[in-house]
C-alpha cells in the first residue's frame, strides 16, 4: 500500500524503529549481565518483545513507503546492570508516551491500530521490566548481604520464606492474609523479632499457651520482641495481607525455608 503518505507519519514509524533498535541493542548487553538465571530469562523475554515489535514497525515502514528504512543507532551507554535497567525502563516510559499520544497517525485507520498495538506492547514490556533487577526472595546466607529489606518484605507473597540463615541469626519475610495468624508458638531457646513493614496486627505473648496476658496493638513500622520461652502470636487484624519480618537468634527454620502457605509451614514441622 505505498502512498504519498504525510511526511509527520512516515517520520513516527521511522522514529518507532529507531528507539525499538536501541532498546533490543540495550538488551543484547543487560543479558549478558544479568546476576542470575531467573533476570536472564526476563530479559530474553524483554528483548523478544522489543524485536517483534522493532519488526512490525520496519513491515509498517516497508508497506507505507514501498522502500527500506534507513536508520543509525547509537549503543546506549549505562555504568552498570542496575543503571542498564533504569535506562530501559526511560526508554519503554517515553515511547509509551509517543505511541500513545503523539504518533496516532492523525485520520489514518491504519496507522492508528499500528500505535495502538505498539502502545500495548510497551505497557506489557513495562510491567515486565518492573520485575527485573529486585533481588531474588531466597535464602543468601551465610553469605554477607546487603539488601532493601522493605523492598523484600512488601514484594514478598509466601507464608514464608528465609532470606538470610548464619550460625547464629535467621531472617525470614512472612505475608500473613487478613483475618489470619502467624500461629501460637514458642520457642524455647530462641529470641525473636518482628518489624510490620504492611499492615496492622493484634500481638499476644504469656507465660503459657492458655494465659495470654500481654495483648498489644501493632502497625506499620511496629517492631516486637520477643524473648526465648514466651508463647506468643500475631493476627492479621487489617484488610491487606501483613507484611513482615522475623528475625531469629539462633536460626529457627532449616536453610532455604520456603513456605508458600501456613499449611505448608504446617505440614513441614509436624
Amino acid at each position: 500500500m505505498p502512498g504519498n503518505w504525510p511526511g509527520v507519519e512516515i517520520a513516527a514509524v521511522l522514529n518507532g524503529i529507531r528507539r525499538e533498535a536501541a532498546a533490543a541493542g540495550l538488551y543484547e548487553r543487560l543479558v549478558e549481565l544479568a546476576p542470575d538465571r531467573e533476570q536472564r530469562e526476563g530479559l530474553q523475554l524483554a528483548l523478544a518483545c522489543k524485536q517483534g515489535q522493532l519488526l512490525r514497525f520496519i513491515g509498517l515502514y516497508r508497506g507505507l513507503t514501498g522502500q527500506e528504512p534507513v536508520y543509525a543507532v547509537e549503543p546506549i551507554p549505562f555504568a552498570d546492570y542496575r543503571d542498564g535497567l533504569a535506562k530501559a525502563g526511560a526508554i519503554g516510559a517515553a515511547g509509551y508516551e509517543d505511541y500513545r499520544l503523539g504518533g496516532w497517525g492523525g485520520a489514518y485507520g491504519y496507522l492508528q491500530h499500528a500505535f495502538r498495538q505498539a502502545t500495548l506492547s510497551e505497557q506489557q514490556h513495562m510491567e515486565l521490566l518492573r520485575g527485573l533487577g529486585q533481588p531474588a526472595i531466597k535464602d543468601y546466607g551465610p553469605q554477607p548481604l546487603v539488601i532493601d529489606i522493605e523492598e523484600v518484605t512488601e514484594r514478598n507473597d509466601t507464608y514464608r520464606t528465609a532470606i538470610w540463615t548464619g550460625e547464629h541469626l535467621q531472617v525470614t519475610v512472612m505475608s500473613i492474609d487478613p483475618g489470619a495468624d502467624i500461629g501460637l508458638e514458642v520457642h524455647p531457646h530462641t529470641d525473636q523479632f518482628i518489624r510490620l513493614e504492611e499492615g496492622e496486627g493484634l500481638v499476644e505473648m504469656g507465660k503459657t499457651k492458655d494465659n495470654l496476658t500481654f495483648r498489644q496493638k501493632a502497625g506499620e513500622d511496629d517492631a516486637v520482641m520477643i524473648p526465648a520461652g514466651t508463647w506468643h502470636n500475631v493476627t492479621n487484624t487489617g484488610d491487606k495481607p501483613m507484611k513482615v519480618y522475623v528475625i531469629y537468634a539462633p536460626p529457627q527454620h532449616p536453610r532455604g525455608t520456603v513456605h508458600r502457605t501456613k499449611a505448608d509451614a504446617m505440614a513441614a514441622e509436624s
